[in-house]
């Protein structure tokens, strides 16, 4: 009997454990275990795995980090407590997205900061009250250390060059630009070098991410088809802005060849990335609701089969990203936020 207690008392400590760290977690998230909540306050958003899993690259706009508007951080991928503050990588001028780590640790990012170091007006709504993204002419793209240090800028072309990550061998990345008077998808060297147009149909093509094999493209995309469609997507990119409520997912190669379309879904469906095995595919969406949210998690084949519902908050999950080992994964949520609309970062234990 001696031997029965001590065996019990760490089940029942285990089990104690357990149930702490999927506090987190609704019931029905059977791939997710042990979520960690790694931001507490403002909006944190799009963070993403260093390339040896240690580190988080993320963009926050946190009055109590002194931030105006969105700027470029990084965390170590561990539990973080409330009050702590992540060091910032921008260089706090302007307005910052889409941060991506390159294998050496260096970061790649989108700034407004050399067309105008205040942060850039946020646009009204759209027309009948709808909501739109803005599409700042003054994004370019930068490289930087850690420490903040601009080491190259990639993109000089007037007008938006935003939304670049990186491909798996660390030699190419893949962004969306106005040069040619849509919003398309590029890829370049990691120097800048080399710029070549993937996508050309009227739309917006855009969060693109490679797959882990390196040769196709996941992307989210708007494609207006009929006459109001098209007037309504053109009018208003003139204006700089875009309406993401009607967007699907598409795969192409990385020459531009084989398109096509493997989300019919309605709504809003985005925030694509791949499983390290090639496998799946894990996004965001709304295509439930009839009021604009929740979003959710949800996973499809390549070949647009087997959808499945992955994460079951009430308001929003988004920017999904596996760990390089798919082991984990970060995501940005408002799930048990106390109600005061601060939309978090976590990670969880992936589970197949």
């Amino acid at each position: 009997m001696k031997f029965i207690y001590p065996v019990l008392l760490t089940l029942l400590l285990l089990n104690c454990t357990s149930e702490k760290n999927d506090a987190l977690r609704y019931e029905k998230e059977t791939h997710l275990k042990n979520i960690k909540q790694l931001t507490f306050g403002g909006d944190n958003a799009e963070a993403y795995w260093s390339y040896d899993n240690t580190k988080l690259v993320f963009q926050a706009n946190n009055p109590e980090w002194d931030t105006e508007c969105d700027q470029i951080f990084y965390m170590d991928a561990e539990e973080n407590e409330p009050g702590f503050e992540a060091p910032i990588i921008s260089t706090g001028l302007g307005r910052t997205t889409c941060s991506y780590f390159l294998p050496d640790e260096t970061i790649v990012y989108g700034s407004t900061h050399l067309d105008d170091i205040a942060c850039p007006e946020v646009p009204e709504r759209g027309p009948g009250g709808a909501y739109v993204w803005p599409i700042y002419e003054g994004y370019d793209i930068f490289r930087a250390n850690l420490d903040g240090e601009i080491i190259d800028t990639l993109t000089t072309t007037p007008g938006y060059d935003a939304e670049a990550t990186v491909s798996p061998d660390g030699s190419k990345i893949v962004f969306t630009s106005m040069r040619t008077g849509d919003l398309e998808l590029f890829i370049m060297d990691v120097d800048g070098s080399n710029v070549v147009q993937i996508t050309d149909e009227l739309g917006y093509d855009g969060g693109a991410f490679f797959s882990p094999d390196g040769t196709e493209l996941i992307f989210r995309a708007s494609r207006p088809k009929t006459e109001a469609e098209v007037e309504k997507y053109t009018s208003l990119l003139a204006e700089g802005l875009v309406e993401p409520t009607d967007m699907e997912l598409f795969l192409v190669n990385v020459d531009g060849t084989n398109m096509r379309q493997i989300t019919d879904l309605g709504n809003a469906n985005w925030a694509p990335f791949f499983h390290p095995s090639g496998e799946k595919i894990i996004f965001s969406s709304n295509h439930n609701s009839t009021r604009g949210f929740p979003f959710n998690l949800f996973m499809i084949n390549p070949d647009g089969t087997g959808l499945e519902q992955v994460t079951f908050d009430d308001t929003f999950d988004s920017f999904p990203m596996f760990s390089h080992d798919g082991k984990k994964l970060v995501f940005s949520s408002n799930r048990f936020n106390g109600g005061d609309r601060s939309t978090n970062v976590f990670i969880a234990d992936w589970v197949e």
